[in-house]
């Protein structure tokens, strides 16, 4: 008797996926610890980031780093969505998504029950936390946008409620990213063998 043929397999990460996410993680490494020092600058709130962690040595040179950084973040980013929707992967790996089915996920990860066996699937407190963030960058862009340029977008600014409503939500939206690439990294800890995936790729069966 032949043996079998081996099952079909996919990338559960292709290369253009892995391109653009060390990308996009370098544009946030860049632009939050540029922020922090543009924030201390002027600060909003009664503390202040440590010089230590800032990036651009002086206001200008933060201004610099994070204006490059911005366009850089918002193509890429825009290159990940464009390709995301058109493969059609959009759709397969981030929906559907429900109240009951987050809850339930949540629930079975806080218990260790919830399985990493397969990548090519994200459960769905993975699929509410990967729309969260596609969803904050995109505030952070245009938020930045009235910040940078108010009164070239007025619409924008209006819609957020005027210039220091702008400065609020662009620093909310950058604490939760923050928290959110924190977490990241906790689960990256938790399970490695998604970070090997995430660099070099995995075949998964079809």
């Amino acid at each position: 008797m032949s043996p079998l043929p081996a099952p079909p397999t996919v990338n559960t990460h292709p290369r253009w996926l892995r391109l653009t996410h060390w990308l996009n993680a370098l544009a946030v490494l860049v632009m939050v610890t540029s922020g922090w020092r543009i924030y201390n600058a002027s600060p909003l709130y009664d503390f202040s980031f440590p010089k230590s962690i800032t990036l651009g040595g002086w206001l200008g040179g933060a201004l610099q780093w994070h204006f490059a950084a911005m366009w850089f973040l918002a193509i890429n980013g825009l290159i990940y969505l464009i390709i995301n929707i058109a493969s059609g992967r959009l759709s397969r790996r981030f929906f559907p998504v429900s109240p009951k089915g987050v809850v339930h996920d949540l629930w079975a990860a806080l218990r260790g029950r919830l399985g990493h066996a397969d990548l090519s699937h994200y459960n769905q407190v993975q699929r509410v936390a990967y729309l969260f963030v596609m969803i904050d960058i995109a505030l952070l862009v245009v938020s930045g946008l009235v910040l940078w340029k108010s009164v070239q977008f007025p619409l924008l600014r209006e819609l957020l409620g005027g210039y220091d409503t702008a400065r609020h939500v662009h620093f909310i939206a950058m604490s939760l990213l923050v928290a959110f690439v924190a977490v990241h990294l906790v689960m990256v800890a938790v399970v490695p063998k998604t970070l090997l995936a995430m660099i070099v790729g995995r075949k998964e069966p079809v």
